[in-house]
């Protein structure tokens, strides 16, 4: 495909398209060539370009408005750059092309996860610039990597360099899901991921006889105990049309592994779970109820954690909330209805939380089926545009909230 874009398009569409071609796809994200693409649209927009380099290879640019009043805290909006691998054979148009269908629909893995958003927040800013605005807060657009794999080499150490602390954060935005209704969702909190590996030892010998004691006897036990508990949620879910998925523990069991022949009854054998961890739980009350399942099922049985988040954090969407207030009376302004809910996943909202900064997830795209991570991911350039507008009036309100207590 040539680099020419069809005639009459917009041209932030026509950014957008070139962004989603920049192959950042785990798990080897060409980041080589995103970081450059961000230092020219700095350049574009006369902001200043800041790359910090949390891990080698590893690279957070970040592109900065001054505000009008450097004693106030700054609004921060982040994004990340990678996406999730791809099944090509299940893709209608090559997934790194961004072809763009005669109705509008864009194709492109990172085309609702979560590119659109990073090119939404350049574009309200050059609209923003361009008519001359300046606000009392200063604005940081943070594009970071590695979130797609958990943030471990992104935001997670981000957050701790002097750099991070020297922007000041009082405020950010960040990611959020399509929703395919009319309403936008905007999350206020997120499930705390737990990865899980339970490992049960038995007594091993001939695949032939009766042994006692077997591992997979008592992996039986704990996984049986586990997926009741899944069940429970899952009942509660249903049956309760005011729950949202992020309010209940979600469970999957992922993995099992274990076993060297046919006729050999094994010494060892483990099961691994993905468990999402509802943010009003007891965290040390649900690890005990693990510790007991376990218990429960015999001797010699251990567990450990491949990933546990243990800081769940809750932004206030409380009317009496400065920022909440500035963000939900702009939607209320432009008919907007919003869905405030808990993230099922879990985001890089979660480290900005954990350090004491206020967060919603927010992707504006209504009337859009929800397809991060699937095959054959698309957003309609209408939707994408509309973004923009949100976003237009969504950055003046945020970066003109009053001093705060503390001057946040």
């Amino acid at each position: 495909m040539t680099s020419k874009e069809p005639e009459g398009e917009h041209p932030s569409v026509t950014l957008f398209r070139q962004y989603l071609r920049i192959r950042t796809v785990q798990p080897e994200p060409d980041y080589g060539a995103a970081v450059p693409f961000l230092e020219d649209q700095a350049h574009q927009l006369a902001l200043s370009c800041q790359k910090v380099e949390v891990a080698p290879g590893y690279v957070v640019t970040v592109l900065t408005w001054p505000g009008t009043n450097p004693t106030l805290s700054s609004i921060l909006l982040n994004s990340h750059t990678d996406v999730v691998p791809v099944f090509k054979e299940h893709w209608s148009h090559d997934p790194f092309e961004a072809f763009k269908d005669p109705e509008g629909y864009i194709y492109a893995r990172g085309a609702q996860d979560m590119k659109c958003v990073s090119i939404q927040y350049l574009e309200a800013v050059r609209r923003l610039k361009a008519e001359g605005h300046r606000f009392p807060r200063t604005i940081h657009m943070t594009f970071v990597p590695d979130e797609e794999v958990g943030g471990h080499q992104g935001m997670e150490l981000f957050v701790q360099r002097p750099e991070f602390q020297a922007l000041r954060a009082g405020f950010a935005l960040d990611e959020g899901l399509a929703n395919p209704t009319e309403a936008f969702t905007v999350f206020y909190s997120e499930r705390s991921p737990w990865w899980v590996r339970i490992t049960c030892t038995g007594r091993p010998g001939h695949g032939s006889r009766f042994i006692e004691d077997t591992a997979a006897e008592k992996l039986h036990k704990v996984v049986s105990s586990i997926l009741a508990f899944r069940e429970k949620e899952k009942q509660r879910l249903q049956s309760n049309p005011h729950l949202k998925e992020g309010a209940v523990t979600s469970v999957n069991l992922t993995k099992l592994e274990g076993g060297v022949a046919f006729n050999v009854v094994p010494a060892a054998m483990s099961a691994s779970f993905d468990i999402r961890v509802a943010p009003d739980v007891d965290l040390k009350a649900f690890e005990q109820q693990l510790q007991a399942w376990c218990q429960a099922a015999g001797e010699g049985i251990t567990f450990e954690f491949a990933q546990k988040w243990m800081e769940p954090r809750v932004t206030s969407t409380d009317d009496s909330d400065p920022w909440w207030a500035a963000f939900s009376s702009v939607c209320k302004d432009m008919n907007l209805t919003l869905e405030p809910e808990i993230f099922p996943a879990a985001t890089d909202s979660r480290y900005i939380r954990a350090v004491g900064i206020p967060a919603l997830g927010f992707s504006p795209m209504n009337r859009t089926p929800v397809l991060l991570h699937d095959h054959d991911e698309r957003l309609h350039e209408a939707v994408f545009l509309r973004g923009i507008d949100i976003y237009t009036r969504l950055l003046p309100a945020l970066a003109s909230v009053p001093a705060l207590p503390g001057n946040r």
